[in-house]
């Protein structure tokens, strides 16, 4: 796999390079020259500023609006706070949506309306900008970035751009079979890593979170199952496009075949994606682990993003503390996922067509309350530090620590 962006070299205790989120201890190798640990980050990924939250909790009291009378969008603004490490905040300015997309070999099971192979016409029409969430992304002006990791088509029907990180044409059936080799899923959670470096070093300050699969939903579901012990039953949806019953009865025992190959590796997360998770998925959860690593927020969209963030929770507890659930897609799956992370949801839009399209409506409710927690005056006219890292009791914890470093992913 070529070199990511931001890729870091051997360097001697203590020593750091640069980004555009300041210093970055080179804690590690090439992971190209390494085994891929999982348990990197737990060391690496710090909670967002806690002191910082606090202080933009102050300023913004002093603010000539009444306590509470922006609702959540209060709580946004202090996330956002705390995750940039500056007060007071950054408006939002360089969101970008990230997709990442692939086929499933369950979906030959007849577990989905559409047919098996065919997640390439969604991809299309996103790129032709006729996807929801294409036409919904042009609205917001925000750039759209698709990574195809298991499409079954022809690499030379996309840009080389967007096929470079594919690992395989298609996973494979999840129900019968792994969906990817060891080498593979450790190929797929890499080109998510890099993928999270490339739009960290290219000053993306939030990213819009969405998936493109035919099977994509019957993989999530049996993740989810896997991860909260519960039967195939308690987590089968109906899927983006609707399926009917005898489909329904047919992906819910994909999934409890599923469930029973994954038993022997519930402690595992990393064979736990490569038997039931498939290339997209696997590489979402890789993104989301090293979007943490690299402070970079993410809005996560229906349930196949959930599904990736519970599996992202095992991993590193911390974590989840640097994603928002963008909307209730009313996938039950997604409900488990999210009440295990216990996050509420922005919006409750039932929205399951993919794409990212959910995540992009709680998008500017994300923006209004950064403009907010910016563009108020404290009433005493005590603003914090302009552009500061710390102020206050958080002046300790902001500096570069454990979590500013960086998981190389080349």
């Amino acid at each position: 796999m070529p070199a990511a962006a931001g890729a870091v070299p051997f360097g001697p205790p203590g020593a750091y390079g640069r980004s555009r989120r300041g210093p970055v201890p080179l804690r590690f190798a090439s992971m190209s020259d390494r085994t891929l640990d999982l348990d990197d980050f737990s060391d690496l990924i710090e909670r967002p500023n806690g002191g910082l939250r606090r202080d933009a909790e102050a300023r913004r009291a002093r603010s000539g609006v009444p306590p509470q009378a922006l609702g959540r969008l209060d709580e946004l603004g202090e996330w956002l706070t705390a995750a940039q490490r500056r007060l007071p905040v950054a408006p939002v300015r360089s969101a970008k949506l990230v997709v990442f997309a692939g086929d499933h070999g369950v979906a030959e099971a007849g577990v989905s309306s559409r047919a098996a192979g065919s997640a390439h016409t969604l991809v299309r029409e996103a790129l032709d900008g006729v996807s929801p969430a294409a036409l919904l992304a042009r609205r917001a002006g925000v750039p759209l970035r698709v990574v195809d990791m298991s499409l079954d088509c022809e690499p030379s029907e996309f840009p080389e751009e967007l096929t470079r990180l594919r690992v395989r044409r298609s996973s494979g059936r999840l129900d019968v079979e792994d969906t990817l080799t060891e080498e593979e899923a450790e190929r797929a959670f890499r080109a998510g890593m890099a993928v999270a470096d490339e739009e960290a070093d290219g000053g993306t300050d939030l990213v819009v979170l969405g998936d493109l699969s035919v099977g994509g939903t019957t993989a999530a579901g049996a993740l989810v199952a896997a991860l909260c012990g519960t039967d195939a039953s308690v987590v089968t949806g109906r899927g983006g496009a609707r399926i009917d019953d005898v489909a329904w009865m047919r992906k819910c025992a994909a999934i409890r075949d599923g469930l029973r190959r994954a038993r022997p590796v519930l402690g595992d997360q990393l064979a736990l994606l490569a038997t039931l998770g498939g290339a997209d998925l696997t590489a979402i959860t890789g993104f989301l682990l090293q979007s943490a690593v690299r402070r970079t927020p993410v809005i996560l969209d229906g349930v196949v993003s959930a599904a990736c963030a519970l599996v992202g929770q095992r991993v590193a507890f911390r974590a989840p503390d640097w994603w928002l659930a963008g909307q209730v897609s009313g996938e039950p799956a997604q409900e488990k996922a999210l009440d295990r992370l216990a996050m509420d949801a922005l919006l409750d839009q039932r929205v399951r067509v993919g794409g990212g399209t959910g995540a992009l409506l709680a998008l500017p409710l994300v923006e209004a309350a950064a403009e907010l927690a910016a563009g108020l005056p404290a009433a005493d006219g005590r603003d914090g530090s302009a552009g500061s890292e710390g102020s206050g009791d958080s002046a300790g914890a902001a500096g570069a620590g454990p979590g500013a470093g960086l998981v190389d992913a080349t």
